[in-house]
């Protein structure tokens, strides 16, 4: 059992957690927006941007502690390409940020395997990120992260 739970999550992790919906709150398709201060944030801390979403209104983080907290102003939906997994970011996304370490992270679940998956974690590993569900993890290039992926379905409130 607890085999085949490992094989089913790491299929999973296995996906490119990028999308490539568009925001319809976005003018043009081409343009590139600069990001946030939370995904220049994740920079800082040896990680890619494309592990929020293009949506982040706020954030806070305790520089002393590493804790942070992510607002989206709404809940996320992402499809996962190539197999249509969906991801799902919750309006508040927080957890623990240190160099190269997310940890603690509450607010972000993949769906598959007819089963809600929730992230715990994330590493930094040379070329790659280590993503931790609960007790699994599974290795993925940092590559497939350097875009932040657009909601679905949000429409712009200004």
């Amino acid at each position: 059992m607890a085999k085949s739970l490992f094989v089913c999550i790491s299929l999973l992790l296995l996906l490119p957690l990028t999308s490539q919906t568009t925001d319809p709150s976005t003018p043009n398709r081409n343009s590139i927006s600069s990001p946030s201060p939370a995904h220049t944030e994740l920079t800082n801390y040896g990680f890619p941007i494309g592990l929020l979403p293009t949506a982040v209104k706020n954030y806070t983080i305790n520089r002393t502690t590493g804790d942070f907290i992510v607002d989206l102003g709404g809940a996320c939906k992402v499809t996962l390409p190539p197999d249509n997994y969906l991801a799902t970011y919750s309006k508040k996304i927080t957890g623990k940020i240190v160099e190269g370490k997310i940890a603690e992270i509450n607010g972000i679940s993949v769906r598959a395997f007819f089963q809600w998956w929730s992230i715990t974690g994330i590493r930094s590993s040379g070329d790659n990120l280590v993503f931790e569900v609960g007790m699994v993890s599974a290795k993925y290039p940092s590559k497939n992260f350097d875009e932040s992926p657009a909601c679905e379905g949000r429409h712009s409130s200004s």
